[in-house]
């Protein structure tokens, strides 16, 4: 059984920000209920007693939002204590990580967050010009120097941190720019994802919207500062090239983006409500409840809607392409409903028909430095 993973959403959707292109805001208003409200202690309890049932090895709690910091530091204190007092026959073993906005972190976060060892990706879109133009508070103001703030009380705490970025059409065309920006303030650990259209929308008509066009633009640029930094002997993490060179090492890609189907993920709503996928938290992709189902009947319940079997098929486009084993058509969500092509086809075969010569260059020297070549 591989390490059980959840990713959990203890404040729901509720958010102290108010990002233009959120697509979890989106996604809420097209349920039933928009908000589960705040996890209750005894739901968590039922998390933790889940996990410490069903799980074997290593359990990774993922919290996410919303903005999962809502829920105060006392509400994660009060977890790792239950974690810590319950019996554990199994000797499953917790790993906590974090997605924050990082504007309300403060003292006492820090030392929690440092003291448990939790990974934090903090969300950063670029310089000050680039986050501030989508990254907004609730009175329409940018968020750059709160979040810049929170980025240096971890690192004087020693806090574990990288950086999200969401790539939109303005920031597709600052690359080099953005990648310039976080060498400049020691942020090596990268990871770029593609802005979503709202859904049931034609994509590409939201100002914030990514074309293919712009997200080959994106790649390039990032990818060229990406082989600076590793031809100048000071490699930085970008987690997409880190999946392409895993990929050209045989090995099965960490993203799910990358292996050419769904996973087997699980999200946790703040009620115990389970879903498939961050971007399916629907009505109709619901699974069951982790306070009342096991991991057997969520994952039949999985089975029995089809949601990971309607990713499988490749289209014949993806078949003949020379490009296929390496992008996997990308996410699922982006992907045409008619044709099964991800819409951003066009950027990854540019990106790749351009960078390939030195990512293989890159993975043959990793090969020569661990004497696999």
């Amino acid at each position: 059984m591989p390490p059980l993973s959840l990713l959990i959403k203890p404040a729901s959707g509720s958010c102290n920000l108010r990002c233009t292109y959120c697509f979890y805001a989106d996604e809420a208003q097209k349920r039933q209920f928009p908000t589960f409200g705040f996890m209750s202690d005894a739901t968590m309890h039922s998390l933790v007693d889940f996990c410490l049932r069903e799980g074997e090895g290593v359990c990774t709690l993922a919290f996410q939002g919303g903005e999962p910091t809502l829920m105060g530091v006392e509400f994660y204190q009060r977890l790792s204590g239950y974690v810590s007092s319950q019996p554990n026959p199994r000797g499953v073993q917790f790993r906590y990580a974090i997605q924050t906005n990082g504007t309300l972190l403060d003292e006492a976060w820090c030392r929690w967050l440092a003291e448990n060892h939790v990974l934090v990706g903090l969300s950063l879109d670029g310089p000050r010009e680039i986050h501030d133009r989508y990254r907004l508070d609730p009175a329409g103001k940018g968020t750059f120097d709160r979040v810049m703030a929170a980025a240096k009380l971890m690192e004087q705490h020693g806090v574990e941190f990288n950086i999200l970025t969401v790539a939109t059409g303005l920031s597709a065309r600052s690359g080099q720019k953005i990648a310039n920006f976080f060498r400049k303030n020691g942020f090596g650990y990268q990871q770029f994802i593609e802005c979503l259209d709202p859904l049931d929308e034609a994509p590409g008509g939201q100002p914030y919207s990514l074309t293919p066009e712009r997200y080959a633009q994106f790649l390039k640029a990032t990818f060229d500062a990406w082989y600076q930094d590793f031809q100048a002997g000071k490699p930085t993490y970008n987690r997409y090239f880190e999946n392409l060179l895993m990929v050209l090492a045989g090995q099965t890609p960490e993203s799910c983006s990358m292996q050419g189907h769904c996973a087997n993920h699980l999200v946790v709503e703040a009620d115990g409500s389970v879903y498939p996928c961050d971007f399916y938290v629907l009505d109709r992709w619901k699974l069951g409840s982790i306070c009342t189902n096991s991991l057997a009947q969520l994952e039949q319940q999985r089975h029995a809607l089809g949601f990971l079997e309607a990713s499988l098929p490749v289209p014949p486009a993806c078949r003949a392409c020379r490009w296929y084993p390496l992008c996997r058509n990308g996410c699922r969500r982006n992907r045409d409903e008619a044709t099964g092509v991800n819409r951003f086809c066009g950027a990854y075969k540019g990106f790749l028909e351009y960078a390939y010569p030195r990512l293989a260059q890159v993975y043959q020297e990793l090969c020569r430095r661990a004497g696999r070549a």
